[in-house]
């Protein structure tokens, strides 16, 4: 884990600075969107990231870090999952794990925009 644990302001910060990114409150929680599409929000008094997260890739990664990956009972059926923010290694962590899920919600024509973003993985 890092010297200094992450906070939901390194959540913000990080997932704002993905394009065309929005902040909405939802369902009581800090929820990140591009083209009106959530991905990602903060849960559990912001303790928490919820992304997406193709569910076979989901279960690959409760399996391997389960202190740091959950599923949430209610969100068992979609394609998502949680992460503990204190227990992610780093921003450069974080950052990968933001844009990954920005990816699967973003239109193709923002993606070929941002070409450095790379492409969403197939779900």
């Amino acid at each position: 884990m890092a010297a200094k644990s992450l906070t939901s302001e390194d959540v913000r910060a990080a997932a704002l600075a993905l394009p065309q990114t929005t902040e909405k409150i939802a369902w009581s929680m800090p929820t990140f969107r591009v083209a009106g599409k959530m991905f990602a929000t903060l849960p559990e008094d912001e303790t928490s990231l919820a992304i997406r997260c193709p569910k076979e890739e989901r279960d690959e990664l409760v399996l391997a870090e389960p202190g740091k990956f959950w599923i949430a009972a209610h969100e068992a059926q979609f394609a998502w999952v949680r992460a503990r923010i204190a227990q992610l290694e780093d921003l450069d962590e974080l950052r990968d794990i933001l844009a990954d899920s920005w990816r699967q919600a973003a239109p193709t024509k923002l993606l070929e925009q941002y070409p450095e973003l790379g492409v969403p993985r197939p779900e």
